[in-house]
């Protein structure tokens, strides 16, 4: 089955622009008659450091980034930084998360090894459906920071609205940066995995206020420490190159799209037509709770384990990859970035209707 013939609904690593991968074709093997690939180039080289100091411009300008931020291209995915951020920041002491989801729930218990975790909010009782509201969010007045996954993949939810705390707050942007304005000012730590909307996977980027490093705990290794990070500008050890490399590609396509205030308008669209399908439907049902829902990762399912199992091997054998849902919450979803291209909605909904037409009762 040819490129042309596949729409890529994965959750990530997930589907890139066309015109960015055309053009690291292009300088696969020789970068710009340098003759290396940009795989070859020493990280400590002045060409890689033009790449570097680049791309990071451009995030620093898609993004608004203030200069009271540093921006770190850093590895280990989300993951890493389910550590990195309390060890840096907690100080031993308490901090707030909100649970709405399988992520925020791994950051929370990863947390725990390094002070006191206060749930402000768990949204687990009713399959993690919904987002809280501001009122219901039970804050710790001893926080050091308020940490929450502002959109989520697996349940298919995404805050609508920015919390307010006396504390920073530490926000997992992975799913969602660069698909909307962001007032980073409003920030003490926001990160993102770049598998999603910006690059491929191995790239992390945290965009951190820096007053608030140098308050890691003694045992923080020196490639988690937020404070060595940024006195070695990301480069303690080898960056993930490519990757920011490519990076630096994509940004170039989102400005061609009109930045993320033209990415908000293209995402809304593209996601709002498959809910006023599923609000529409008999048969598919949207998991998420209307006021709650994610413009980035749409869950839906029909009810029946079996026929949604039908569902995603006969979309498959259309080519529209990677439906199913992921294996703690089953069902289906259609994860909507950045360069899903219209035209993958418009093919997934003429699908959703026929399979209806064929099965609905």
């Amino acid at each position: 089955m040819s490129r042309e013939k596949v729409f890529n609904f994965s959750a990530g690593p997930s589907v890139m622009p066309l015109s960015v991968l055309e053009k690291a074709r292009d300088e696969l093997l020789d970068y710009r008659s340098c003759g290396m690939s940009v795989m070859e180039m020493s990280h400590r080289s002045s060409l890689f450091q033009e790449i570097f100091d680049s791309t990071k411009e451009k995030l620093k300008a898609a993004l608004s980034v203030p200069d009271s931020h540093e921006i770190l291209f850093l590895q280990g995915g989300a993951t890493l930084q389910f550590a990195a951020i309390p060890m840096n920041l907690m100080e031993g002491g308490t901090a707030d998360y909100a649970v709405t989801g399988n992520f925020s729930s791994k950051a929370a218990k990863e947390a725990e090894k390094y002070g006191r975790v206060n749930i402000a909010c768990d949204s687990s009782d009713t399959g993690h459906d919904r987002i809280p509201t501001q009122s219901e969010l039970k804050l710790s007045d001893e926080a050091k920071y308020f940490y929450y996954c502002a959109n989520n993949t697996v349940y298919g939810t995404e805050w609508q609205y920015v919390p307010e705390t006396k504390a920073p707050l530490v926000c997992d942007m992975s799913s969602d940066i660069l698909s909307r304005p962001v007032d980073v000012a409003k920030f003490g730590l926001i990160y993102a995995g770049a598998q999603k909307n910006m690059a491929p996977a191995g790239l992390t980027v945290v965009i951190l206020d820096k007053s608030l490093a140098g308050r890691e705990m003694p045992i923080t290794p020196s490639v988690m420490s937020y404070k060595t990070l940024i006195k070695a500008d990301s480069m303690l050890n080898t960056p993930p190159c490519w990757c920011i490399y490519m990076l630096g590609l994509t940004l170039d396509w989102l400005e061609s799209q009109g930045g993320v205030v033209g990415m908000e308008q293209i995402k809304r669209e593209r996601a709002g037509r498959v809910y006023a399908y599923l609000d529409e439907s008999r048969l598919f049902k949207a998991h998420a709770r209307a006021d709650s829902r994610s413009d980035m990762n749409v869950t839906f399912r029909t009810g029946d384990p079996e026929l949604d199992a039908e569902f995603v091997k006969g979309a498959a054998a259309r080519g529209l990859l990677n439906l199913k849902g992921h294996k703690v919450a089953g069902g289906m979803r259609a994860s909507l970035y950045n360069a899903m291209p219209m035209e993958g909605v418009t093919a997934l909904i003429e699908y959703m209707k026929e399979f209806e037409t064929k099965h609905h009762v």
